[in-house]
């Protein structure tokens, strides 16, 4: 698909507006203000999704089907829904199955498989989640605190550096 310059100047002119400006556009899409300490990025790559989902068609028909699916199965606190025995099959979210217990409480809520990104200082730091725990640069971690800490030099919850 060739990349429309038009598009492409708009999407970087958003970086350009000012918070309030692109409150705006928030409240213009959403009809509400942005949720409070929602940082200025957020809204900018939020600008940029729409304008480039009402240029571009948005999300696919199966992509709305699956995200309707996965609502379905969360609770509203954000939890999993309890397995179903009579249906046969489970609402388990994450990957966390039977052995959940053992594990720690980030890699409960992360599937084997999932990457983490994390910009700190003008390098971006990617940590992939496994079955082990967590690979970053080539060790395994059993610990995102652990990976907080190599990355920073200095304590830090995991969790919360890594935004989850």
């Amino acid at each position: 698909m060739a990349i429309d310059p038009k598009l492409q100047q708009e999407v970087a002119a958003l970086g350009d507006l000012s918070r309030d400006e692109l409150a705006g556009r928030w409240i213009k899409t959403y009809g509400c203000p942005p949720p409070r300490g929602v940082r200025r990025e957020l809204l900018v790559r939020a600008a940029a999704w729409h304008l480039q989902a009402k240029r571009l068609g948005g999300l696919s028909t199966e992509t709305k089907k699956r995200l309707a699916e996965a609502v379905r199965e969360v609770g509203t606190n954000g939890q999993a829904k309890p397995s179903n025995p009579a249906s046969g099959k489970s609402h388990e979210m994450h990957g966390a199955g039977k052995n959940a217990g053992t594990a720690s409480k980030s890699r409960r809520s992360l599937s084997k498989g999932a990457r983490l990104l994390r910009d700190w200082n003008g390098k971006t730091h990617i940590v992939d989640v496994t079955a082990e725990g967590f690979l970053f640069e080539g060790k395994i971690y059993r610990s995102l605190s652990a990976i907080a800490r190599e990355i920073t030099g200095a304590h830090w919850s995991g969790p919360r550096f890594f935004g989850l």
